[in-house]
């Protein structure tokens, strides 16, 4: 079998897309279009973040929305800072952890969290933007009116869930039973007025408004637990990051409750190590970022709702851990729980997500990654609106010693890690991922790729990627030399084959920016549909 070399894989199988006006990198090309217009139009990275996250609600709609949750990484180029918001909303107010019946529900009116995307778009374009909210919208808008043609990902995603999703606005919408093919054109005309009555009226549409009240009162009438006073509440959250050194840059991803210092523990670990020496792709390679990924996701675990300071410390001494990533003994744990203790399996498919990054001129750099939860979350639409609601709750847990038990008003652990990194005060690289806790694992990969073996950052991200579950099992994109799988599995990785390009590994977008020129390179993901437009 070919073995692969660094030059085999220092630019891709495409070029990274560049520019010095801005470039957008998100899911879906169309989404990525309606960033980088925006960029265009002269406003910045905030106006195109929002125009993005709006129109992928609309051709991405199984994977993120208005109503589901998120978090953002961003470099301000006015204050040179790099700030983190966070969207993700507390538990409603009148949720009775006890008559869940001994279980969190995955789809139906029990399994929303409060929504929270919309004021995450809001709160970063008004803060920082320079367009208004209503222009960044219009691009969504059209694409919901006039309609998009559909991809053979967007009909797999969509027939794959049908059996699990009830709802009759739901089936109603998207009819997955309709014989979809490539290149047909969904048109959403509900989700277009919605979008249009919130340009017109401002995010009080939905928080403290008629859809609002139209939530309500739908989730009343089925059963669920989302009040007006919940949706009046929501009030996203700009906090500082938490950022570890690795190599010759700063890293930065979101402050716990985020679950994203499991990056940060896992580059700590490799920074003691000289990664370049052990050769791409090289067993030595691949089994000592699996070894500082599972012992970095231990420490998760053990350390899960711990604070800001309490991650400081732990990255303060790595001495340990860096000595038992290098023992040779091989390392089994858990990867997919929030604690040691707690009684928790993941039993819904949480990969989800979608990712984007963004870079304009002016050197403002953001990563915001969001989600439904499962694919099109609850299930549940409000119907009229073409408003699809998540099912954030059936990432928490009902056992009360859990970190992330379930509790009226208490904000939920996520694995989301948008990632900002720095040198000398600028930003460099924004790089994040959807994939469930596959986020915490696969970047760090990406990350070794970019700037141990210097891969182009479209490089970086075609680059094999693995996804490693509980125990020692791992799941590696078959690219990887059969050689090389035979030497892990004797090195203690119990080894199984993925296809050549996996979606289970995420769908990884990234921009760099060269601190000298300022020339911007953008990279997306051919495992699900990403896209780089520049501006």
């Amino acid at each position: 079998m070919l073995e692969l070399t660094n030059a085999d894989w220092s630019l891709g199988s495409r070029p990274a897309v560049r520019s010095v006006y801005g470039v957008v990198a998100a899911a879906h090309p169309l989404a990525a279009n309606a960033g980088a217009e925006m960029l265009r139009r002269g406003g910045n990275a905030f106006d195109a973040v929002a125009a993005t996250t709006a129109a992928l609600n609309v051709v991405e709609p199984f994977m993120s929305g208005l109503a589901g949750a998120g978090a953002a990484t961003f470099f301000n180029a006015n204050t040179s800072e790099v700030s983190c918001l966070d969207f993700i909303p507390p538990a409603p107010a009148g949720l009775n952890p006890s008559e869940m019946d001994g279980n969190v529900a995955q789809t139906g009116p029990l399994a929303p969290c409060t929504p929270g995307s919309l004021a995450g778009w809001y709160g970063l374009q008004s803060r920082y933007g320079k367009l208004s909210f209503s222009d960044v919208l219009q691009p969504a808008i059209k694409l919901a009116t006039d309609g998009y043609p559909i991809s053979k990902f967007f009909i797999a995603e969509t027939v794959d869930h049908a059996e699990r999703i009830k709802d009759p606005e739901w089936h109603r919408v998207f009819r997955p039973n309709s014989g979809w093919k490539p290149g047909d054109i969904l048109k959403l005309p509900d989700l277009g007025g919605t979008l249009s009555k919130i340009a017109d009226e401002g995010i009080g549409y939905l928080y403290s408004g008629e859809l609002g009240a139209k939530l309500a009162k739908h989730m009343k009438s089925v059963g669920g637990v989302i009040a007006i006073s919940d949706l009046e509440a929501v009030d996203p959250t700009l906090e500082a990051p938490v950022k570890a050194t690795y190599r010759d840059r700063l890293v930065h991803v979101p402050p716990p409750p985020a679950e994203s210092f499991q990056v940060l523990l896992a580059l700590s670990i490799l920074d003691s190590f000289s990664v370049s020496s052990l050769g791409l792709l090289s067993a030595p390679h691949l089994d000592l970022v699996f070894r500082a990924i599972r012992i970095a996701a231990g420490l998760r675990i053990k350390h899960n709702r711990c604070g800001p300071k309490d991650v400081e410390a732990l990255l303060s001494d790595m001495t340990a851990y860096v000595t038992r990533a290098g023992d040779g003994i091989p390392v089994e744990g858990l990867t997919e729980k929030w604690s040691g203790d707690a009684d928790f399996t993941a039993d819904a498919p949480k990969e989800n997500t979608t990712s984007m990054s963004i870079a304009d001129a002016d050197g403002n750099m953001i990563c915001l990654t969001q989600s439904l939860g499962s694919a099109y979350g609850s299930g549940v639409m409000i119907p009229g609106t073409g408003v699809i609601l998540n099912n954030f709750l059936n990432w928490t847990d009902l056992n009360p010693a859990s970190p992330n038990a379930l509790q009226p008003g208490k904000r939920i652990a996520m694995c989301l890690a948008p990632s900002i990194s720095t040198r000398d005060g600028k930003g460099i690289l924004a790089l994040g991922t959807p994939g469930s806790y596959g986020i915490l694992q696969t970047q760090v990969q990406a990350m070794v790729g970019h700037v141990d073996f210097g891969l182009d950052i479209q490089a970086a991200i075609e680059m094999p990627r693995a996804r490693l579950w509980d125990g020692k099992q791992i799941y590696l994109e078959r690219r990887v030399p059969h050689s090389v799988c035979v030497e892990l599995s004797a090195r203690g990785h119990d080894v199984a084959l993925l296809p050549d390009y996996s979606w289970r590994t995420g769908g990884m977008q990234a921009v760099s920016r060269d601190p000298d020129s300022g020339a911007l390179a953008g990279a997306a993901d051919s495992r699900r549909d990403g896209a780089v437009i520049p501006a």
